[in-house]
């Protein structure tokens, strides 16, 4: 009981203090918390060797790599989703905040369901390792599919939150939920913090499987999925910039998980000490960054920048909608001839059709606090 008495106070006191300052996002300020939550989480696995030893210290310290490694990849997701649905990025804190909050509770009972599972049924194991096994494949080949899924997801006309109320495309401040003609809309807002809840459903099923591989003591996976957690939203501001760089990092992951499946099935016939298995989840995830850092991909570049002219839009919303007497705020302009049409969100997605028509190849945001340009021949986002 003292254990969870400690871990909830010293949660607590840290949200607190995060939540007061969440609505700033500089680098500085994510750099810091970074350091703060991270040295939080290893802080707490000297308590537990304190308290229980040095092999639970281990274990603990051990798990919690492993489940921050793996919820790096989540920042890929995070960058989608917020392109996706227009969030800018001083409201990007507040999604993230509630998002993960939302992830504690969803993670505890999945955690709880997960041991009680393996304690009454060992062969549940071999399910668990080809879970994992399978997760480290779509990881190494399944990142498109993984981003159809997002895109339909955040589709503010189309995804399977406008099946369940209304969506007011346009931000409302820092409101998930707008009332407009007598009925409750939900913001773009509330269709990101969606998004974020249902792939972490699914980040769930590689992640906490894979601690089950170093540990089945409800408190430390818990506890070390929790301080992975609440340090990603940190971390994501910290490294929003550069993590698509790390171009050996899903690899790593994939290599990790895939251990981890080769542990939960053998665990019975093979005993891996603890420190070796922190030892293989740090030069695992070092190896991937200095490789990435070593070895820089070369990347796509655009090969129609000729095509870029000093145009200004040709209207005050998207040509087509104005035509037929909507109205959508999402808006791309054409870079060679100034067509405004309303983004991929929308049910029309005039943007793409203009250039499936024209073949101009380049279109920017409208979007207020946005600059970024999209390719659609090469494929490549222009800064």
């Amino acid at each position: 009981m003292t254990d969870w008495i400690v871990f909830w106070s010293v949660i607590a006191i840290a949200l607190a203090v995060d939540f007061t300052v969440s609505r700033t996002t500089g680098t500085r300020r994510a750099g810091l918390w970074s350091a703060v939550w991270i040295g939080l989480g290893l802080a707490f696995g000297g308590w537990i060797a304190l308290r229980h030893g040095a092999d639970a210290g281990v274990t603990y310290v051990t798990a919690y790599l492993l489940e921050e490694s793996l919820s790096v990849d989540n920042l890929f997701v995070f960058i989608l989703i917020f392109s996706l649905t227009g969030i800018p990025p001083d409201l990007q804190p507040r999604v993230l905040f509630w998002g993960i909050a939302g992830a504690l509770a969803m993670r505890a009972a999945m955690i709880a369901a997960g041991v009680q599972v393996l304690e009454h049924f060992h062969w549940a194991i071999y399910p668990l390792a080809a879970l994992l096994a399978y997760a480290a494949y779509r990881m190494l080949r399944g990142e498109e599919r993984q981003t159809k899924l997002v895109q339909k997801g955040c589709a503010l006309c189309s995804s399977w939150l406008a099946r369940v109320m209304p969506i007011h495309p346009q931000l409302a401040g820092r409101r998930f939920l707008v009332r407009r003609d007598g009925r409750w809309m939900a913001t773009p807002m509330l269709v990101a913090l969606a998004v974020i809840e249902a792939t972490d459903l699914l980040f769930a099923l590689d992640s906490i499987p894979a601690v089950f591989a170093v540990t089945r003591d409800p408190f430390l996976v818990y506890t070390s999925n929790i301080f992975a957690l609440l340090g990603l939203r940190s971390l994501y501001f910290l490294l929003a910039g550069v993590i698509r760089k790390l171009r050996f990092l899903r690899i790593g992951l994939a290599v990790m998980l895939l251990l981890a499946a080769a542990k939960l099935a053998l665990g019975g016939m093979v005993e891996i000490p603890p420190l070796a298995s922190l030892a293989a989840i740090v030069v695992i995830f070092g190896t991937a960054i200095g490789a990435s850092l070593l070895f820089p991909a070369t990347g796509k570049t655009c090969t129609h920048l000729d095509e870029i002219n000093d145009v200004k839009p040709a209207s005050s919303g998207c040509e087509e909608c104005l035509k037929q007497g909507d109205q959508w705020v999402q808006l791309r302009m054409c870079l060679k001839c100034g067509n405004v049409g309303c983004c991929d969100s929308s049910k029309n997605r005039h943007a793409s059709a203009h250039f499936q028509s024209t073949g101009h190849p380049v279109m920017r945001t409208l979007q207020p606090g946005e600059s970024w340009k999209w390719c659609y021949v090469d494929q490549v986002m222009l800064k």
